[in-house]
């Protein structure tokens, strides 16, 4: 039997309530590719939402230094697409990813009893509470009362980029992830970010 996506076999060791082996019903393993291909595209598309969302947020803090009437034109059109981006494709996307990730766990409950997948939940719960904070920021940017400086929001931005090279190692390496290194990877990682952040703003000001 061909190894799944994440390189197990599908075979599950005693008797489970929920779920089902692969190698007992092989028009599982069917459904299994369909439903593995939704949900990837399915968390493409959710984290293009939250990749851009906070760059939109951006754009309407930036409308403040222009003119009043240029202010207005910028800041109607804004909401429409933070509201469009948000209810169209950034909410259903998490919305489908979700329901076909649950469904993954349900015909491969075994994944449950492994440690790399509780340490790859605890990111999606991470995931989550980022996408629900967004959420509150966007309501607050419905009402022009957004709070936050276009600096906090270049930071904000690159919550996601690290969740989900997170994710993505922990998907792929598995039991060969090296949790210190892995550590280390992310740290050096959030840092280059913030010192991207820091260099960009400087040639935004002339500094450079």
């Amino acid at each position: 039997m061909r190894p799944d996506y994440f390189g197990h076999t599908g075979e599950i060791s005693g008797n489970h309530p929920i779920g089902v082996s692969l190698s007992e019903n092989p028009k599982m393993e069917e459904y299994y590719n369909y439903i593995k291909s939704l949900h990837l595209i399915f968390v493409v598309t959710w984290f293009a939402g939250l990749f851009y969302m906070p760059r939109l947020f951006i754009y309407h803090i930036e409308t403040r230094e222009k003119t009043e009437v240029e202010r207005q034109v910028l800041i109607s059109q804004f909401r429409i697409m933070e509201r469009r981006l948000w209810y169209i494709i950034t909410w259903p996307s998490a919305v489908l990813c979700t329901i076909f990730a649950i469904s993954l766990l349900w015909i491969m409950p075994a994944w449950l009893s492994q440690p790399w997948m509780h340490i790859k939940l605890g990111f999606i719960l991470l995931l989550f509470a980022y996408h629900l904070k967004t959420h509150q920021m966007f309501l607050r940017f419905q009402k022009d009362d957004p709070g936050y400086t276009s600096q906090f929001m270049r930071i904000w931005n690159e919550g996601a980029t690290l969740i989900l090279f997170a994710v993505v190692f922990l998907a792929i390496l598995k039991h060969s992830f090296r949790w210190f290194y892995g550590l280390v990877g992310l740290i050096g990682l959030a840092i280059l970010l913030m010192l991207g952040i820091r260099l960009y703003k400087k040639i935004r000001e002339g500094k450079v």
